[in-house]
């Protein structure tokens, strides 16, 4: 009997060790614990951020193929505007480019979407909703049967002491067995619950590589996704610049000279052409020329009817002040002078030179340093302002009058200057400059030159001073939007000062008086 209740003690001991063991995880096991729950946060917070992202990726391939994405309906709406303009209107031709290739590019976000969505959002989904759920599930399963195992531990426990005391030597027959199977069932349970947890656990750490590889499958799609996109823009790009630099008509009002000339593929400003070939015609003898100012409205849409080259000749033959205008208006609007800002000092140390053959030698050296695009175009304004001299006992515009409100057009300096000045040292010296050069056109620019020198693109034709001129397309409209390089505040004084100046010039009696 003796024996007996030893043997059953001591079966008791190794359980309740075995128990105490098993019933808490191991340290590195605890750390995993702990990691399992940020994983779960971050995934969960990723993949509710992403599918956000998503634009109508749920439900079945019909049902997304049967949603809109925005890029979709802003193709359809450029489709539909460029069958309304037609491809006669350049907006039309680039509406239907645009909108094949905002379908395109909608096709191409679709496919993205769905990938991002099949690769990442489903399997994030499955971490963060699944796989880590069944196993904190399980490590709450462990803990219930940690508890069953110690409540039979418990009861057979007590069963044994109750058997062991010296005044009850009496077995505790079938209940304590009985009570001692239940303890080890429990044991047993307990046991297979946290060797597959464990796994479990060690497995989600071995498998971090593969759920980083989700993020790394998330900048994998979106890289090809923005290399097709690119692919597809660059390729639509050459089209668009092609019709639109074949467009015939472009903007020349505050565009650069040389970009105006170089698009339009002309020798001569088109304002500065149609506008000078149209005085010839109509304005030759018109009193105050470039002095008295035009109607507003009138020189506002000439402006705009030279930009885009429809012209309706008759209707301003009546009014060579707008005429005249429209002239001083583009020199002015000149993002640099036409004698550029580069040989301003150059120019304003010549007009000093008070012997008159050594300052025509210093301007004429100045002419010749002006860039080919420039001097072409400051050689044919010239030698029509001295024809207009030609005809100052009618319309009172001689050389000086001349130089005194246009001058201030042609060169300007960057600084700013305020009025005073603009009125004084500054405007007499350009005017010491444009006088003598107008005086002596002929010298400075040998032969005759032809006025009309781009006809057959449209601009007014001069043959001779009776003909009409006839309303025409010009080559020169540019569809780009470039800012203003050259501060307004900046440019020369606006025609309501010409008079003003004029007044000035007579009254200081400094007008230059060459018999050169």
């Amino acid at each position: 009997m003796k024996k007996q209740f030893n043997r059953m003690r001591q079966l008791a001991n190794q359980t309740v060790g075995r128990a105490e063991k098993t019933e808490v995880l191991t340290e590195d096991l605890l750390q995993v614990e702990k990691r399992l729950d940020l994983v779960k946060q971050v995934s969960h917070s990723t993949h509710k951020k992403l599918t956000a992202c998503l634009q109508g990726q749920q439900g079945s391939d019909q049902e997304k193929r049967s949603k809109k994405l925005p890029l979709t309906t802003l193709a359809q709406c450029m489709v539909e505007g460029a069958a309304v303009l037609g491809d006669d209107s350049l907006l039309g031709k680039m509406l239907r480019l645009c909108g094949d290739t905002e379908e395109k590019l909608a096709q191409e976000l679709l496919q993205f979407e769905s990938e991002i969505e099949r690769d990442v959002v489903e399997p994030l989904y499955v971490l963060a909703e699944v796989e880590i759920p069944n196993i904190q599930k399980q490590r709450k399963h462990l803990a219930k049967l940690v508890l069953d195992m110690d409540s039979a531990r418990t009861r057979w426990q007590q069963s044994s002491k109750s058997s062991s005391h010296p005044s009850n030597m009496q077995p505790g027959g079938a209940k304590a067995d009985a009570l001692r199977e239940e303890m080890e069932e429990a044991a047993n349970r307990m046991e297979i619950c946290r060797d597959q947890l464990s796994a479990d656990m060690y497995n989600f750490v071995a498998k971090e590589i593969d759920y980083a590889n989700y993020f790394q499958t998330l900048i994998e799609v979106q890289a090809e996704y923005h290399r097709k996109s690119l692919e597809i823009l660059l390729s639509v790009l050459p089209q668009i610049k092609a019709h639109q630099e074949a467009w015939i008509e472009k903007p020349s009002y505050g565009k650069p000279l040389e970009e105006h000339l170089m698009l339009s593929g002309r020798e001569i400003a088109f304002p500065i052409e149609a506008c000078v070939t149209m005085l010839l015609e109509c304005g030759m003898q018109e009193e105050g020329l470039f002095r008295v100012a035009p109607s507003a409205s009138k020189l506002k849409k000439l402006k705009a009817s030279l930009d885009c080259g429809v012209l309706d000749v008759p209707e301003y033959s009546a009014d060579p002040h707008a005429i005249a205008g429209a002239l001083k208006s583009y020199l002015r609007e000149l993002p640099e002078p036409l004698m550029t800002f580069e040989l301003y000092e150059e120019w304003i140390q010549a007009s000093n030179i008070q012997d008159m053959d050594k300052r025509l030698q210093a301007l004429l050296s100045s002419c010749e340093k002006l860039p080919a695009d420039n001097l072409n175009n400051f050689r044919y304004l010239i030698k029509f302002l001295s024809k207009l001299t030609e005809y100052q006992d009618s319309n009172k515009m001689t050389p000086g009058n001349i130089a005194i409100v246009l001058g201030p057009n042609l060169l300007w300096t960057h600084s700013e200057g305020n009025m005073t000045e603009m009125m004084t040292t500054v405007s007499l010296q350009i005017v010491g400059i444009i006088e003598p050069i107008i005086q002596h056109a002929d010298w400075f620019f040998p032969g005759e030159i032809e006025f009309n020198l781009t006809g057959s693109y449209g601009s007014p034709i001069h043959t001779n001073h009776n003909s009409n001129y006839s309303s025409m397309p010009s080559p020169d409209m540019d569809q780009s939007e470039r800012k203003q390089q050259h501060d307004q505040s900046r440019r020369p004084l606006s025609v309501a000062t010409d008079n003003m100046m004029l007044e000035f010039y007579k009254k200081d009696g400094n007008r230059c008086e060459s018999t050169f």
